[in-house]
């Protein structure tokens, strides 16, 4: 899933226009992206991270650094050690 700023018309335009393959939270008030450390509140737009959260519901692994050319190989291989 990705997560941003936008409201959720926002975001069903922005995976309708790009066909985006992933669904869109919509973290209006910002509260998800500050408790990730994605954002504070004065944050004009999240910091691209990604979080991969195990079947307990805790984090097993953040990512600070996102390429996204290259960082879906990188969680696979991430999942794959779990």
């Amino acid at each position: 899933m990705g997560c941003s700023f936008d409201a959720p018309g926002d975001n069903k335009a922005f995976k309708d226009k790009f066909d985006f393959p992933f669904d869109l939270l919509s973290d209006t008030d910002k509260s998800m992206s500050i408790a990730y450390g994605a954002a504070n509140d004065e944050s004009p737009r999240p910091t691209r991270i990604s979080v991969l959260i195990g079947p307990d519901g805790k984090v097993v692994r953040r990512f600070d650094t996102v390429k996204p050319a290259e960082h879906p190989e990188e969680v696979l291989e991430a999942l794959a050690h779990l």
